[in-house]
This record gives structure tokens, sequence and C-alpha cells, in this order.
């Protein structure tokens, strides 16, 4: 399904959509975001009846059940002038499952169209929506960054270059490439459950690519993998940890930088 025409963001109010994951387990990727947000000198709101998007019991076939937390999602976002996610699954739900979750539902439909055209990826806000690449940040000591493409936010939303572009113009920080980043993690959410040992072979593919980088962290721009690949670290022995690209850029953030636009 073609994804909605969206108006420009720009001078508009953010809603911050945290996402349950985010907000359960990895707060700080949420805390991140929003300080970036805050650092490009944008009024952010947080509406605090938002709960999930739905995509949990949309992917296990659940369509009516996925709907009553997608109405949730609706009520909770009906006011917001720009929706951002640190999440490219979940932005994808929203921009691609929605419309057609209330195919049926003209009143909930034409709210659920609204909401679609206006939520971005944290990233892909950034750089697409409001033209920047460079934050002004900096990082202490150089440091080295792959990229693991998570499939949501690669295949559905377009997702490769945005935040390569935004850590490649931090600072002390050098870019380098991870062998098949675009390939699947296995986690794919009840993938993971359903189909284990196919999961835990694409797993084993993509730690092995991991370990064997010449960089100092790998970065990912989905919690939900992010949880899949270092539970895979974990149990290896390793220490190596992937990290959420929002993390990196707000660890490298002075209080006073400058942002530049193009």
């Amino acid at each position: 399904m073609a994804l909605l025409e969206r108006p420009s963001p720009r001078g508009k109010r953010v809603s911050l959509f945290v996402t349950c994951l985010v907000d359960n387990l990895y707060p700080q990727t949420g805390l991140a975001a929003l300080r970036i947000l805050e650092h490009l000198g944008l009024e952010v709101d947080f509406p605090l009846a938002q709960t999930c998007c739905g995509q949990p019991g949309f992917n296990a076939g659940h369509r009516d059940e996925a709907r009553t937390v997608a109405r949730q999602f609706l009520r909770a976002f009906a006011n917001s002038q720009v929706i951002v996610t640190p999440s490219g699954s979940c932005a994808a739900m929203v921009r691609h499952e929605y419309p057609a979750l209330f195919a049926d539902d003209p009143q909930a439909l034409a709210l659920a169209q609204r909401l679609a055209g206006i939520t971005w990826e944290l990233s892909e806000f950034i750089v697409d929506g409001l033209g920047i690449d460079d934050i002004g940040a900096r990082l202490p000591e150089p440091r080295r960054f792959a990229f693991h493409d998570c499939c949501h936010g690669l295949r559905l939303l377009g997702l490769s270059s945005q935040a390569r572009q935004l850590i490649g113009h931090v600072e002390n920080a050098q870019l380098s490439e991870l062998a098949e980043s675009d390939s699947c993690c296995g986690f794919g959410g009840l993938f993971s459950v359903k189909m284990s040992e196919v999961s835990a072979a694409m797993l084993r593919r993509k730690m092995g690519h991991i370990k064997a980088s010449d960089a100092d962290d790998v970065l990912l721009g989905d919690v939900s993998c992010m949880m899949h690949i270092n539970g895979g670290l974990a149990r290896d022995g390793t220490s190596r940890r992937t990290r959420h690209f929002a993390e990196v850029l707000a660890s490298a953030l002075p209080d006073n930088a400058q942002v530049r636009e193009d």
C-alpha cells in the first residue's frame, strides 16, 4: 500500500510516541529522542494516554484486537500536529496499516488517515522533514559506527541514509559498513516465537557479522531488533551490544551547539 503524502512538519508542535517497548524496557531511548528534539528548538508534548500501536495483534492476525489498541492511539494523538517516534516499525504500522485497518469504519478512517499522514520516524523527520543532517554534535574522542538496517524501516519507509547522515556529521564519528547490513536479524515479532529455529539461525548470522565488524558500536533504529540481537550477544558471552542511534546523538550534544540547516 502506497504511503500517504505528508505536509511539511516544519514549525509544528511535535507529539512524541515512544512505543510500548521503549516505555517499558528502554526509556533511555525515549529520553534521548526528547533531548534531540528539544535541542532542535522544537515544542514537544507527550500524550499520556499513549500505549501501543497495535502491531503485535495485527501481525498475529487478530485484527479486531489490533483495532481496539489502535483506537486508543487515535484518541491519544487526535489533536497532534506531528507525531515522531524512534521506531521505524511502529511508524510503518501507523502509516501503512492504519488506513487499511479502519477501511470499513469511515469515521475512524478519516482520523487514521490524518495521523498516518503526520507520523514520522525520528531520523527521517530530522533529515527529510526538517532538512537537517548536522545537529551540531561532538563526541569526546574518535569512534567508529556501523549500522544494522531494520526491516520495517528499510523496506516500508525507505530508511537507510537518514541516520547515517546524522551520525556521519557528528564530530569524531566515523562510519563503517556492516556486512549484510540490510539482512533481517530474525526477530520479526511473533516470527521469532513461531519460527524460533529459523529466527535463531538468522540471528547467529547477524551476530557473526557484528562480532567481525571493525566498528566500536553497531547502531540501529528499532529497539525490538536491539532487544533480539543484544539478547543473543549476551547469551553468546560477548560484551558487544547494539545501540539505538538516538542515544549516540543525544550523548554527543553540547548544551550550546548550533544546528546547521542545508
